[in-house]
């Protein structure tokens, strides 16, 4: 039995359950599966799929900061995504690149810049509520 997606990204995330929300509605995500809560009420993990594209978000302890807290702290991460590019982060390939591109900016994602043509397809990126960074890409038919 061949298992796809061969590879799942899993991100890290402070707040699980808002950051699950938000993508749903900045990215167009559905949740798949069942959240998973700790003793407080906490979500510590939480499944997204995006036409065939799955990742995984986790909550790793109470000592992590995700990149948008990092970098008030760290000079040397301000300095590294300081740039417009993905560092660490996901491609996702979508079916209408401007619609999504329009849907994201509507809710307030960080865009890292406008709808760009690479040799691969037509593609922007962008950061989420907690600073990770996304690449959506339509491809050239």
């Amino acid at each position: 039995m061949q298992i796809k997606p061969r590879a799942v990204p899993m991100l890290s995330y402070e707040d699980v359950g808002a950051a699950a929300d938000w993508l749903r509605g900045a990215f167009g995500f559905t949740e798949v599966g069942e959240r998973f809560t700790d003793a407080t009420g906490r979500v510590t993990h939480a499944t997204l799929e995006l036409n065939g594209a799955t990742v995984m978000l986790g909550w790793p302890g109470p000592e992590y900061q995700n990149p948008a807290r990092h970098i008030e702290v760290c000079e040397h991460a301000r300095r590294w995504l300081s740039v417009p590019f993905v560092v660490d982060g996901v491609l996702v390939y979508v079916d209408d690149v401007d619609r999504h591109f329009e849907k994201a900016r509507s809710a307030g994602a960080a865009l890292l810049g406008d709808v760009e043509e690479e040799p691969p397809g037509r593609l922007y990126r962008t950061a989420d509520i907690e600073g990770h960074r996304w690449m959506f890409m339509q491809p050239f038919a």
